[in-house]
């Protein structure tokens, strides 16, 4: 699933809706959580709810973030949203992986009753929120099958810590900010799943965006959540590969396959082992190229 961008919208905001609708992002995430007010989340769910019937053709992920568990609304949120033209979850304040099984089991009956493929319906976990949850980041290493990314958050997670301030007066992230991003990615690839940063929160500050996208891209990262429509081109642009770098990739897969018996291959001065071959392969599959087949490899996996 292709996740560079993923969009919050309000989930009670029609408006908000059809602007965001054909701005490219690769989702939306419909919002019942924190950008709607208590007095509206009745009807925000039964406006996802219509979104959901449109048989309108997208080219977008359709997901949706309820509410987490302890409010007593997930269920709710759940019986609303779980219906043909759903993709995913957005599950907010998760503790570990155990919140996911659980998640999943709601969802399975849901899926049931309304029709849905088994499983069709993927979750991205907010994985860095609560206290708890940075204990919780090595559960998620044997990763559930509907588990698509995990993503962090710093908001939540210093109003937990009663922190006045998760960032330096240079707008670096503190220390413990800096753990739970890093935790977060570790966790993310040790699943196989997709590691999205957090959100920029000053969507007028392009530049500002496009320097940390490029720092986070450069981490690993393989997309990143959006607050604003304007932020979408430069996010879907910081985590594309360029054609530079497809063209290079293509080449080093390409010298492997002719070299089966080969753990080092040199291009244009430079050596190149099976780490360089895994990182070529990765740009590739991230703009659905097809792999070229190099078979086994003896000694590496």
């Amino acid at each position: 699933m292709r996740l560079r961008s993923m969009l919050f919208v309000p989930g009670d905001s029609d408006k908000k809706f059809e602007k965001a609708s054909d701005i490219g992002a690769d989702a939306l995430i419909l919002d019942l959580e924190d950008a709607v007010a208590p007095s509206q989340k009745d009807a925000a769910r039964l406006l996802v709810q219509s979104h959901l019937r449109r048989k309108a053709s997208r080219t977008w992920k359709f997901f949706v973030r309820v509410n987490p568990f302890d409010t007593g609304m997930t269920d709710e949120d759940l019986e609303s949203v779980i219906r043909p033209g759903l993709d995913g979850i957005v599950l907010p304040k998760a503790d570990n992986a155990d919140d996911v099984t659980d998640l999943s089991l709601r969802i399975d009956k849901l899926e049931a009753r309304t029709g849905m493929a088994p499983g069709s319906t993927r979750i991205v976990v907010v994985a860095t929120e609560t206290p708890a949850a940075m204990f919780g980041l090595q559960s998620y290493t044997s990763a559930h099958p509907r588990l698509a990314g995990l993503t962090w958050g710093a908001e939540d997670l210093a109003a937990a810590l009663g922190a006045s301030a998760n960032k330096d007066q240079a707008g670096n992230w503190t220390f413990p900010y800096q753990i739970a991003r890093a935790h977060c990615l570790f966790a993310a690839n040790a699943a196989g799943v997709l590691a999205l940063d957090t959100l920029y929160p000053d969507f007028r500050d392009p530049i500002g965006l496009e320097q940390d996208c490029e720092i986070a891209r450069r981490d690993g990262f393989k997309g990143r959540i959006a607050i604003h429509p304007n932020q979408i081109a430069i996010i879907n642009r910081a985590f594309t590969p360029s054609e530079g770098e497809i063209q290079h990739a293509r080449r080093v897969v390409q010298l492997f396959a002719e070299n089966p018996e080969a753990g080092t291959i040199g291009i244009d001065g430079k050596m190149y082992d099976i780490p360089h071959l895994k990182s070529a392969q990765k740009i590739l599959a991230a703009v659905a190229d097809d792999l070229i087949d190099i078979g086994p490899r003896p000694g590496f996996s």
